[in-house]
């Protein structure tokens, strides 16, 4: 099933209409090779490693460019024109096609990340694969995610959408919608073609009132901007 996983033919979720399905006979799966797989040292190159999970090999064959020394771990996928800068990604994660990962990005175990995404330099994408059937982090299509972001515990950020850098998106973390006359909230998802920034707002302790972090969509990506907006245009559409 590892090996399903390394081709593609198998994943650990995937879209079911709107909505994504969750394969959890796969997490198991690559729950048990963690606990069969046994320590040994691997040489690459002037690398060396001691490990259970041997790396990914094949990559011109699959189209794909890697800058040294951007790790992959045998049991994820890569589609055609993905670009790995110095990265890592883990077992289990699926990346679509021509999606870059820039310099020191990481992604997780049983990640999915979309087609023609961008995740900026140090952004990091978190690994979910228990209890079985959790949601992974899903990045869909075209998003771009800004610079030291942190996506984690299944959040689910919608097509096209934009996250500016810094920003921390946890199941728990507010999403909060301004744009409107009235806030609208969301928790673990970000709907399609959002504008995300940073933000706080405050909440009353017994020691008094304190600023805890949120996330705020700010507006929509236009429909007359390209797909490969860079984040700094998108922005500046909100005078951010």
């Amino acid at each position: 099933m590892i090996g399903a996983l390394d081709r593609g033919e198998l994943r650990v979720a995937e879209p079911d209409g709107d909505e994504w399905r969750v394969n959890a006979e796969v997490q198991d799966a690559i729950l048990d090779y963690f606990r069969l797989q046994q320590m040994e040292p691997r040489e690459v190159g002037p690398f060396e490693y001691h490990d259970k999970i041997p790396l990914k090999t094949g990559y011109e064959a699959l189209g794909v460019r890697v800058v040294p020394p951007a790790t992959v771990r045998f049991g994820a996928f890569l589609s055609r024109g993905v670009v790995l800068m110095p990265s890592y990604v883990n077992i289990g994660a699926w990346i679509g096609p021509n999606t870059m990962v820039d310099t020191w990005a990481t992604v997780g175990s049983g990640a999915q990340i979309g087609a023609d995404v961008h995740l900026a330099g140090g952004v990091g994408i978190g690994g979910v694969l228990e209890p079985a059937g959790a949601q992974p982090v899903i990045i869909e299509d075209g998003a771009f995610i800004g610079s030291r972001c942190i996506v984690v515990e299944g959040v689910r950020v919608g097509r096209e959408a934009v996250l500016a850098p810094n920003v921390t998106l946890t199941a728990s973390v507010p999403i909060i919608d301004v744009t409107g006359s009235e806030a609208v909230e969301y928790r673990g998802y970000v709907p399609p073609r959002s504008v995300v920034v940073p933000g706080t707002r405050p909440k009353e302790f017994p020691a008094g009132t304190y600023d805890l972090a949120c996330a705020l969509i700010i507006g929509r990506r236009s429909e007359s901007t390209d797909l490969k907006t860079s984040l700094n245009a998108a922005l500046r559409d909100y005078s951010i």
